[in-house]
C-alpha cells in the first residue's frame, strides 16, 4: 500500500479522496489554487501545498507542478480524481517516470480507450455495437462533410479527448456543418488542449446506460452492474440511478459483457465506466470509456457495497481484487441527484459567491457527498458542483420518495441552485414511470 498520496483535484471529490485515504491509513497531500486557499477540506489533509494562480491553467491543469508538489512532499501516488488531468495520458506517464504511481488504468489503456475515436475501433474489433460514423479523428472537411451524407443527418460532432458535452455539435442540415465543426473543435481546444473531433449519427431520444468497470493488474475484471444517466441537460447529467428501470436482464446482461468484452481487450485496470445510448428497441449502442472515476460513482457505492475509490487504490498499488464476478449482487436501488449552483431560469448560469446557509438533509439510506459549509464560497473559475444527494432504499418507488423529502430538506442560501428543478423533475410522472429520454429536461423544463 502506498505510504502518501497526492491529491490533485478540489472540491467534492478531493474530500471523497481523502475520506478514503485515511480510512487506508494513508497519509495525504491535498494541493490548492490561490482561488481555493483557506477551503475548509485542506486543513483535513497532513499537507496542503499550493500549486498557482487562480485558473485552472495556472494551477490543476499544470503538471509540473502537481508533479513537484508530489516529490517534495514525499507522496509516491497522484489520484487525479475526475477532470483536469485525470484523463490524461501524457500526465500518467510523466508521474511514472518520476518513479510516482498515477492511480489510474495504463498509459496504452488511457490511449486505446481514453480517446474516444480510438475506442470506436477497438469497440467494432470487438464486435461491440457502435453508432455508425467515423472510423476515427476527422482530418478536414470534405471528409468530414463525406461521412455526413454516408451515415444520414442529424449527426453529432464530439471532442475525440473529453467528455461532459464540450466539444459536441448536433448538426440537423448540411448547410450547417462545417461551422459545427469548427466551433467543435475550438471548444475541444479549450477544454482539452485537443482539436481532435470525430462524427457520429444522432440516435434520437435515446437513453444514457453506463457500465461500471473495476479491474486489478493481474487480468481480474469484473463490472458492477449499470447506472441509468438519461437525465441531462446540455450533456451534463443531473439525475442517475441503478438499476437502470428500462433494462429488461438479458439486455443488462449483454450491455454488461460487452462492457467486459471491451476492456480486456484494452487490457485495462483501475476503476472505468463504458457508456452506452439505448434506442427505443432496447438495441445499445458503444459510445465511450471515461478511463477515471465518475462523478457519480456513488450509485454503484450504494447498491454494491463496494467502495470504488478504496479499491481503485488498491488496484493501483498491486493488489488483487478481493471479490469475483459471482461475489457482485446489487441489491436495492439507489438515485444521485447533483446539486449545482446554477439559475436553471437563467439558461443555467453559474452563481458563484459564498453560502450563508448550508443545510443538508439526512436519515436512513441518505448519503451527502459536498464539500459545502456555512460560508463556503463557490468559485466562477471552476465546475459549479456543489453537492451530490444519494439515496438507496430496497426498491425504486421507495428510492424516489426519499429523494424527494431529501430534495425538500435541502437548504442552500442565498446561491441559486439546481435544487428547485431536481424538485420538479424528481415529482414529474414520466420520471415515476421510466418513460424518459435524454432530451426530457429540454423538451419538459
Amino acid at each position: 500500500m502506498f505510504r502518501r498520496i497526492l491529491i490533485a483535484n478540489r472540491g467534492e471529490i478531493a474530500l471523497r479522496i481523502l475520506r478514503a485515504c485515511q480510512e487506508l491509513n494513508v497519509e495525504t497531500v491535498c494541493v490548492f489554487s490561490e482561488e481555493d486557499r483557506g477551503a475548509e477540506y485542506l486543513r483535513l489533509a497532513d499537507k496542503a501545498v499550493c500549486i498557482g494562480g487562480p485558473a485552472p491553467r495556472e494551477s490543476y491543469l499544470k503538471s509540473d507542478r502537481l508533479i513537484a508538489a508530489a516529490e517534495v512532499t514525499g507522496a509516491d501516488a497522484i489520484h487525479p480524481g475526475y477532470g483536469f488531468l485525470a484523463e490524461n495520458g501524457q500526465f500518467a506517464e510523466k508521474c511514472r517516470a518520476c518513479n510516482i504511481e498515477f492511480i489510474g488504468p495504463s498509459v496504452e489503456a488511457m490511449k486505446l480507450l481514453g480517446d474516444k475515436a480510438s475506442a470506436r475501433v477497438i469497440a467494432k474489433k470487438n464486435k461491440v455495437p457502435t453508432v455508425p460514423g467515423s472510423d476515427g479523428v476527422l482530418e478536414d472537411d470534405n471528409e468530414t462533410i463525406t461521412i455526413a451524407d454516408q451515415i444520414g443527418f442529424p449527426v453529432i460532432i464530439k471532442a475525440s479527448a473529453g467528455g461532459g458535452g464540450r466539444g459536441m455539435r448536433i448538426v440537423h442540415d448540411k448547410t450547417d456543418l462545417l461551422a459545427a465543426l469548427k466551433q467543435a473543435k475550438q471548444e475541444a481546444d479549450g477544454a482539452f488542449n485537443s482539436r481532435d473531433v470525430y462524427i457520429e449519427r444522432f440516435i434520437d431520444r435515446p437513453r444514457h446506460v453506463e457500465v461500471q468497470i473495476i479491474a486489478d493488474q493481474h487480468g481480474h475484471i469484473v463490472h458492477l452492474g449499470e447506472r441509468d444517466c438519461t437525465l441531462q441537460r446540455r450533456y451534463q447529467k443531473l439525475v442517475e440511478e441503478s438499476p437502470s428501470p428500462a433494462l429488461d436482464h438479458r439486455t443488462r446482461e449483454n450491455l454488461c459483457a460487452a462492457a467486459v468484452k471491451l476492456c480486456k481487450a484494452a487490457k485495462y485496470y483501475s476503476a472505468g465506466t463504458v457508456e452506452f445510448l439505448v434506442d427505443t428497441k432496447s438495441r445499445f449502442y458503444f459510445i465511450e470509456v471515461n478511463t477515471r472515476i465518475q462523478v457519480e460513482h456513488p450509485v454503484t457505492e450504494m447498491v454494491t457495497g463496494i467502495d470504488l475509490i478504496k479499491t481503485q487504490i488498491r488496484v493501483a498499488a498491486g493488489e488483487k481484487l478481493d471479490f469475483d464476478q459471482r461475489a457482485v449482487r446489487p441489491h436495492g436501488h439507489a438515485i444521485e441527484c447533483r446539486i449545482n449552483a446554477e439559475d436553471p431560469n437563467e439558461r443555467f448560469r453559474p452563481c458563484a459567491g459564498v453560502v450563508e446557509k448550508f443545510r443538508p438533509p439526512g436519515g436512513v439510506g441518505v448519503r451527502v457527498d459536498s464539500y459545502g459549509h456555512d460560508g463556503c464560497r463557490v468559485s466562477p473559475r471552476y465546475d459549479s458542483l456543489l453537492a451530490k444527494v444519494i439515496v438507496h432504499q430496497p426498491t425504486r418507488p421507495e428510492a424516489i420518495r426519499t429523494m424527494q423529502r431529501c430534495l425538500k430538506e435541502f437548504v442552500i442560501e442565498p446561491l441559486k441552485t439546481t435544487l428547485p428543478l431536481l424538485r420538479r423533475v424528481i415529482a414529474h410522472p414520466d420520471f415515476h414511470d421510466g418513460t424518459i429520454d435524454t432530451g426530457f429536461i429540454e423538451r419538459t423544463f
